[in-house]
Order: C-alpha cells, then sequence, then structure tokens
C-alpha cells in the first residue's frame, strides 16, 4: 500500500483525536522528558520541565516571542544540547543518539530552505538521496508526495516560480520523504492566505490520523485549537498549562466572551456586572465581557446602537492572553 495513500484526501481539521477501546493498549512514548532545561549564562531559558508525549499526537507548543518553544523543540532534535534533565525521543536517548532519531524523523523549519536551483521533484530527489532510500522505492514515492502537497501541475516548475503557500505544501511534503514517525513543525502557516492554510491543516491532520507523532510550535491560536490534540502554554521559559484546547479553555475562561466598542462603551462599563458579566477587560478602545450567559450583556449592548457587540465563544486566544498577558514582545 502507497504509504501516504489514506492522506490524499485528509482528516478535517479540528477532528477529534482517536481514543482507544476500553482495554486497548495504549500508544507508546513517542517523547519522553525528565527535568529537562536549558542555560545560557544566567539565563534559564526552559525550566526544568517534566512531558511524555504518545504516537499519533498533534502536540503544539505556544508562547510568545522568547518563551522557549523554539529551544524545546530544538533539544528534542538533538540540535541544542540541553543543561539538565534527560530526554528521550522515538526511544533514542537525545542528544547521545540524535542522529538515528532524526533518521526517523521529519522537520519543517519556521522558514522555507528549499534548493532554488533544483525543480519541485528535483527538491525531493535530492533530499530523498541522502537518506539511501532505493531509487525505484523513492521515484514511487515522490509522485505520492507531490500529489500530497497538491502540486502535480508544478512537479518540474523551478522553486521560483512557486507561490509562498506552493514552497510551504513542498517543505512539508520533503519532510515525508523519508517515512517519519515523529514530525516537527516550526510555525509550519506563517503568512499563508487561507486557501493554502486550510489544505495544509486538511493534510497535518491527516498524517497525525495515520499515526504519525506531529510537534506543533505555532502563534495562530486557531490552527492550535483546530489540530493540537494536547499542548502546552510556555512564557519565559516556564510551562503555564497544560491540556487539550478544550481543558484549557474551561480551566481558565468563562463560555462567553462579548466584544464591545464605539463610543458609548464607557456608560456601558459601569453596568458590566449587573449585566450579568463575571468579569470584564478593557483593552484600548474594546471592552471583552466575559460571561457564562451573555444574554443580558447582548440585550444592554443593544440600547445603545452607537456600541458595536460580537458574541462569540471563548477560545484558545483568550487562554493565551490571560496566561501570558497582552504586552507586546519583541
Amino acid at each position: 500500500m502507497p504509504f501516504l495513500q489514506t492522506l490524499a484526501a485528509g482528516a478535517s481539521p479540528g477532528s477529534p483525536p482517536s481514543v482507544p477501546p476500553d482495554g486497548a493498549p495504549a500508544t507508546p512514548v513517542v517523547v519522553r522528558a525528565v527535568g529537562l532545561a536549558k542555560r545560557y549564562g544566567d539565563a534559564l531559558v526552559v525550566r526544568p520541565l517534566d512531558l511524555e508525549i504518545r504516537g499519533g499526537e498533534c502536540f503544539g507548543f505556544l508562547g510568545p516571542n522568547g518563551a522557549g518553544k523554539t529551544t524545546t523543540l530544538r533539544m528534542m532534535l538533538g540540535l541544542t544540547p540541553p543543561s539538565a534533565g534527560t530526554l528521550t525521543v522515538l526511544g533514542f536517548p537525545v542528544p547521545d543518539r540524535a542522529r538515528e532519531m532524526r533518521a526517523r524523523a521529519g522537520v519543517v523549519p519556521q522558514q522555507d530552505n528549499l534548493d532554488p536551483d533544483f525543480t519541485v521533484r528535483e527538491n525531493l530527489r535530492v533530499y530523498g538521496s541522502y537518506y539511501g532510500i532505493p531509487r525505484a522505492i523513492l521515484e514511487t514515492r515522490i509522485e505520492e508526495l507531490i500529489a500530497f502537497a497538491a502540486l502535480e501541475s508544478k512537479a518540474e516548475a523551478p522553486i521560483a516560480t512557486l507561490s509562498g503557500g506552493m514552497r510551504r505544501r513542498l517543505t512539508i511534503a520533503r519532510a515525508l520523504v523519508n517515512d517519519p514517525e515523529l514530525l516537527f513543525l516550526d510555525e509550519p502557516t506563517t503568512g499563508l492566505d487561507p486557501q493554502a492554510r486550510h489544505l495544509i491543516w486538511r493534510r497535518l491532520r491527516g498524517l497525525a490520523t495515520s499515526g504519525r507523532t506531529l510537534l506543533l510550535t505555532t502563534h495562530n491560536m486557531e490552527e492550535a485549537q483546530r489540530l493540537c490534540d494536547r499542548l502546552i502554554v510556555m512564557d519565559r521559559g516556564q510551562v503555564l498549562d497544560l491540556g487539550t484546547p478544550r481543558e484549557l479553555i474551561d480551566r481558565h475562561i468563562e463560555p462567553y466572551v462579548l466584544e464591545l466598542s464605539g463610543e458609548g462603551i464607557e456608560r456601558l462599563e459601569q453596568g458590566v456586572p449587573e449585566a450579568g458579566a463575571l468579569r470584564a477587560e478593557r483593552v484600548g478602545d474594546t471592552l471583552f465581557c466575559y460571561a457564562r450567559d451573555p444574554a443580558a450583556l447582548a440585550a444592554a449592548a443593544r440600547t445603545r446602537p452607537e456600541v458595536v457587540a460580537v458574541q462569540r465563544p471563548a477560545s484558545l486566544e483568550d487562554v493565551f492572553l490571560k496566561l501570558t498577558g497582552r504586552d507586546l514582545r519583541d
């Protein structure tokens, strides 16, 4: 059976993770970190981290710039030596046997690093040759990967002629050329238009559904909420919380958010508690009201036509901002 046959269409983003039936053996631990930490001089950029990631999970790392996400992934790849703790990835101690581990893993870097001198097909062929894949197997695999990336019409095109979305899809396909068990993805959809982003989301969910394990860093909260089975929120090297997107939302945020903006929000702000908001937060010219039942709040907003009211369910972005703050990070 072709190694990507089940991924051609991809699963829908947001599909719930599969749960083994009662009595079924648990999926194996793919990543185990115990007391994993990284220090640069006096700065502890990753504080001691205990973590287990199981096979078939899409596991996310969220946090502002400088939170320690990329450093954590680099330690898991064996590219940055830890300052303390132990780390096992795919059964290999890292960094001692990182090279053997990476032979069974794929990496999608934040910035595309495709070879501009080669075509789409040649990029896959040259990259596949690094793994010593027999030529006949590699050529068949390349055809599947081109279809997986929806690049059939661009197979012989030079990289310079591809759009950003096409290059990103090719970078993801290239990371699969060695049929990896584990895929590291650093900001996989940064800068993409909605069509390209949704296609990549379908492809990534399909990979997880097929049994591959995905480790994902992203600043896109919708992406994290749609794709991740579990995730951690980090800030200044420390894990603030861990859980499924739904668990984190339920743990930290009221069910509904009403966003109020316009000239009349000052007067509405005074009556927010009486109108049913459990708490409110003013950010610039917008008032965020958090409630379990937003009906009274919405009714109060309707009495002031100059106020624009947007009601929505609580999201992972609300969690992220509550835990890490709204201050701009460089």
